[in-house]
C-alpha cells in the first residue's frame, strides 16, 4: 500500500516539478522559499500589530516566537526523524526525473518544515486581524501556499509532505492564536473592586 501511495506521490511531484517547468517559475520559486526575501513583510505585519494591538503586540510577537519553534521542532526534528522519508532529489531511485533549482540539503523530507512554520504564521496572523478578515485571511493563505508549492516545484519535497506541513501548521497556527486572543481577553478585563 505504501508503494501505490509513494509512486501517486512521485507522480503528482513530477507533474509539478517537470510538468509546470518554465523560466518564470524557475526564477520565482527560489525566492519564494527564501526566509530572508520575508523579513520586510514580517516587519509590516508587526507594525500591522502594533496599530491595531498597541501594547498587546508584544505578547502577540512572543507567542508567534513560541509558534515558530515548537512548529519548527515538531516538524523538523521530531516527525522528520520518526518518518525518515527520503527527499525526491536525494533518493537513488527517483533523483534522476528531479529537475532541482536549488541545493538538496540534508535531512528528511516528511513533512516539510517551510510548509508548516508558513502555515502556523498564515493561521496565527488571522486571528489578530479579524475586522481585516475579507482581504487578510486570502492574502496569508496564498501566501503560505505559495511558499508550500515553491517546495515542490524546486524539487526538495513531494506534495504529500507539504499538504501535511500545510494542516499541520493550520492547526497549531490555530491553537495559538486562540490561546494568546483568550489571555489578551483575560488581560483586558476590568478588575472588580471587591467591598
Amino acid at each position: 500500500m505504501f508503494e501505490t501511495f509513494n509512486h501517486i506521490d512521485q507522480q503528482f511531484f513530477l507533474a509539478i516539478n517537470n510538468g509546470l517547468q518554465n523560466p518564470f517559475l524557475d526564477w520565482l520559486c527560489p525566492i519564494l522559499r527564501n526566509q530572508k526575501v520575508w523579513y520586510p513583510l514580517y516587519a509590516i505585519l508587526i507594525f500591522l500589530l502594533y496599530k491595531k494591538h498597541k501594547k498587546e503586540t508584544l505578547w502577540i510577537v512572543l507567542g508567534a516566537a513560541v509558534l515558530i519553534l515548537i512548529s519548527d521542532q515538531v516538524s523538523a526534528n521530531l516527525i522528520k526523524n520518526l518518518v525518515q522519508r527520503l527527499r525526491p532529489c536525494s533518493d537513488p531511485g527517483f533523483q534522476n526525473q528531479v529537475h532541482l533549482l536549488v541545493n538538496c540539503g540534508g535531512g528528511f523530507s516528511f513533512i516539510s518544515a517551510h510548509a508548516t512554520n508558513h502555515f502556523a504564521i498564515a493561521f496565527f496572523m488571522m486571528g489578530f486581524f479579524e475586522t481585516q478578515k475579507r482581504w487578510f485571511v486570502p492574502v496569508a493563505f496564498i501566501w503560505a501556499s505559495s511558499i508550500a508549492f515553491s517546495q515542490v516545484y524546486v524539487g526538495v519535497h513531494y506534495p504529500f509532505d507539504v499538504i501535511c506541513g500545510a494542516i499541520l501548521g493550520s492547526i497549531l497556527g490555530y491553537i495559538f492564536s486562540r490561546i494568546i486572543i483568550s489571555k489578551l481577553k483575560t488581560n483586558n478585563k476590568p478588575q472588580t473592586i471587591k467591598q
